[in-house]
């Protein structure tokens, strides 16, 4: 099995290089990497460049977009430019963040999980941050989502879901088409990824609403969106952020802005999300 990896980058030359070495210390090492260097104005080009001079399956691309940071939209427009450099000779396309160390067995264990079962879709392990000198997982999630920043796609589910979605939620409803059409979604806990920026540490306040849109792209309707901001809002120790995500959700449904899936997936989301939600409380 071999793997591509596309990482979206804008403004990561603190970063980028510690990401670049973990990708050339994996013991399967990718066969091609694309890094897009996304509107950067500091030495991410420079940096990436000296590692592809070393490194022939590095390449990188360049494409210019909004300096502003919107959550979603961005950074997957980015990573569709990479993609679309990529021949489709790949078993696993993955898309990386810039600001990440990976361990060095990474993707070989990635690529066992793929082996193993045929059945399984995506596969990921999990975000760590340092607080205080000491790693700590990045807590935001079910320990049965894989995070957007490491996202590692069989290649005929990632065909079968249609790509990733330019929007907010595009690492949620990914994982929800995989279940929509019978491919499973596999996290290893011995996988620990060090994340070395926060996650949502240059989110404004439009990018706050971003999260009650997605929820309403998504399909949740009103119920699962008031529970599921409920739960982030506390996940990120802000009650406030309670109010941001339902007015987000209501300006989007006011907006008849159109949803991420089809009529027919976002009744077998409602309908899985609610499950999840049962199996927690009993």
């Amino acid at each position: 099995m071999n793997y591509y990896i596309v990482i979206p980058a804008h403004n990561e030359e603190a970063f980028i290089a510690l990401t670049l070495n973990s990708l050339i210390s994996q013991t399967i090492l990718p066969k091609k990497v694309v890094v897009v260097n996304d509107n950067s104005t500091d030495k991410t080009a420079e940096i990436v460049m000296a590692f592809a001079k070393e490194n022939p399956f590095i390449t990188l691309v360049t494409k210019t977009s909004q300096a502003i940071h919107l959550p979603g939209s961005k950074v997957i427009q980015a990573f569709h430019k990479g993609y679309e450099t990529l021949d489709k000779n790949y078993d696993v396309i993955v898309k990386l963040d810039a600001d990440l160390i990976l361990p060095n067995n990474y993707f070989e264990t990635i690529l066992n999980i793929f082996k193993k079962d045929t059945t399984i879709g995506m596969a990921g392990g999990f975000a760590y941050i340092e607080k205080n000198g000491t790693w700590i997982l990045e807590n935001l999630t079910d320990k049965d989502h894989i995070r957007g920043a490491f996202k590692a796609y069989r290649k005929a589910c990632f065909e079968q879901i249609g790509n990733l979605k330019p929007a907010m939620g595009w690492d949620t409803v990914d994982e929800l088409l995989c279940k929509f059409y019978g491919w499973k979604v596999i996290t290893d806990t011995s996988l620990l990824v060090k994340h070395l920026k926060p996650t949502g540490a240059n989110y404004n306040k439009t990018a706050r609403y971003k999260q009650g849109e997605a929820f309403y792209t998504l399909g949740y309707g009103f119920l699962i969106t008031s529970i599921a901001s409920a739960k982030l809002a506390i996940m990120k120790k802000k009650p406030l952020l309670f109010v941001d995500y339902i007015s987000g959700y209501w300006k989007a449904k006011a907006a008849k802005t159109p949803l991420l899936v089809t009529e027919e997936q976002a009744k077998f989301i409602r309908k899985y999300r609610l499950k999840k939600m049962k199996e927690k409380l009993f």
